[in-house]
């Protein structure tokens, strides 16, 4: 019996990959903002070809892979020439070019200044686009991990557990070896096996105790193997080897308007630095910024008030007097008019004398009558109950009153700020950041905000609304060059 030819159907699609590519996909929107930039302005290599030698990628192709890779979540540079030989939307948007991923890499590598500058034009379209509108924005932190692991960060409380571990595994391999009855048949083999394990743990030990002058030179004692830039970080749980990574986010549509890379294992020295950035990418004169008590620190207070920038956050409580059932800083009152403190019992506390410490300048008050006071139980177990003031002690007084009459603030901080960080954090994946070195993983994270931020936008406007308002803000801008240079073509 003859079998019958099996007949291959024609199959009716598009010819052309134009036609694939719906007028609201977000790869005409990247299309749209990659072409509406001035790479060679913002700092990218390549843009003019060498004389001699094959043609380079041009960085508009480059970035425009990137962004379209971190929108959908493909961060390897693997991944991305393998998505770009096969996926259409990439077809269509790089002109069916497929670079090799050590091309991908360098661009990276190379262009990180450039990258983060590209973050920040997003970010003022985004102004232009009139969506800071309520000039109100939240400052958090929040640890990412890093591409090395635990095992491979050292500080010295790390190497002395370790060691004291080791040396605990080696007496119980002794005392094991010590039991083994000689005339059991496999007594030889075990015995061989646990001198061969003994010997590997002693050579451990060798190992770390040669890395301990090196942890102990470091400027924080403390060393990375794979990211030597990557920094143990206190978190919920066991902790993590990484990074602490800054934002300030918009209260009206949760944008991200500037964040910030950094090795430090806490916030109190942020807040300035992360509201003034915010401020000038936003554009505005008058800013209100919310923070957690984690950002708590006078100096840094004093910066943002002298700045012009309201700011919202809850004092930090360092005193243990509550809990021992002592009256705390609250229950004494300032009087600005004498100079001094009014205690709970009534009795006044008067300056005595100005120190310094840590470059502030502080004021000491305490009063004679503690000895004989009823209430000195209650209120100190020293001699007398002495309160400090620091100098500027008005600003912080006024953050508190400012807090207590909109408490509400610390719930909008909550709602605005955690968002961010969940979804980059899910779109990451279980490993953070593929890249090392604060200068790489910096680039990287702007990656990942700017992919954040256009995809909100998105959201916010819709793709046709964003690539219409880019083009319209380009002939704005192109109209305003012709008025300025007459003679010039531009097209």
């Amino acid at each position: 019996m003859l079998k019958k030819k099996h007949v291959h159907k024609p199959h009716y699609l598009p010819e052309r990959i134009e036609d694939y590519i719906d007028a609201d996909n977000p790869v005409r929107a990247i299309e749209a903002f990659v072409e509406a930039l001035e790479l060679e302005q913002l700092g990218f290599h390549g843009m003019t070809p060498k004389a001699t030698g094959r043609p380079a990628y041009h960085p508009a192709t480059m970035l425009k892979l990137y962004i379209y890779g971190y929108l959908n979540r493909i961060q390897t540079t693997r991944r991305l020439e393998r998505e770009a030989g096969r996926n259409i939307e990439l077809m269509w948007l790089l002109g069916r070019l497929k670079p090799d991923d050590k091309t991908i890499s360098n661009f990276r590598r190379s262009n990180g200044k450039a990258i983060r500058k590209v973050c920040a034009e997003f970010v003022g379209l985004c102004r232009k686009l009139d969506l800071f509108s309520q000039a109100l924005v939240a400052i958090d932190g929040s640890k990412f991990k890093a591409s090395n692991n635990r095992d491979k960060n050292f500080t010295p409380a790390k190497l002395k557990r370790r060691m004291e571990e080791i040396e605990k595994s080696i007496t119980r391999y002794l005392s094991r070896l010590d039991r083994v009855d000689d005339e059991a048949p496999t007594a030889e083999a075990q015995s061989g096996r646990g001198q061969d394990k003994i010997a590997s743990l002693k050579e451990e030990v060798k190992r770390l105790k040669a890395l301990e002058p090196e942890v102990l030179s470091a400027p924080d004692k403390q060393l990375s193997m794979s990211d030597p830039d990557a920094r143990s970080m206190r978190c919920r749980g066991t902790g993590i080897v990484g990074y602490n990574v800054q934002t300030a986010v918009d209260a009206a549509h949760h944008l991200i308007v500037a964040h910030d890379v950094i090795k430090q294992n806490n916030d109190r020295s942020q807040l300035a630095s992360m509201a003034i950035d915010a401020r000038a990418q936003m554009g505005v004169e008058k800013l209100e910024v919310m923070a957690d008590r984690g950002y708590y620190k006078g100096e840094e207070i004093k910066k943002c008030e002298d700045a012009g920038i309201t700011t919202y956050l809850p004092k930090t409580r360092t005193s243990n007097n509550r809990a021992h059932g002592l009256y705390d800083r609250s229950a004494f009152r300032y009087m600005p008019s004498e100079d001094a403190y009014r205690c709970p019992a009534g009795e006044t506390l008067m300056w005595r004398m100005t120190t310094q410490e840590k470059g502030l300048n502080l004021h000491r008050y305490w009063s004679s009558n503690c000895q004989s006071c009823k209430l000195k139980s209650k209120c100190t177990t020293g001699k007398e109950r002495r309160v400090t003031r620091w100098e500027h002690e008005e600003v912080l007084e006024r953050v508190e009153r400012r807090l207590a009459r909109d408490p509400q603030k610390m719930r909008v901080r909550c709602q605005t700020v955690e968002h961010p960080f969940g979804t980059i954090k899910h779109w990451m994946g279980a490993t953070h950041f593929q890249m090392i070195t604060l200068k790489h993983v910096k680039t990287e994270m702007s990656l990942h905000v700017l992919a954040y931020n256009m995809k909100r936008v998105m959201n916010i406007l819709g793709v046709a609304s964003l690539i219409e308002a880019i083009w319209a803000l380009l002939q704005t801008i192109i109209g305003l060059l012709r008025s300025i240079y007459p003679h010039r073509g531009l097209c």
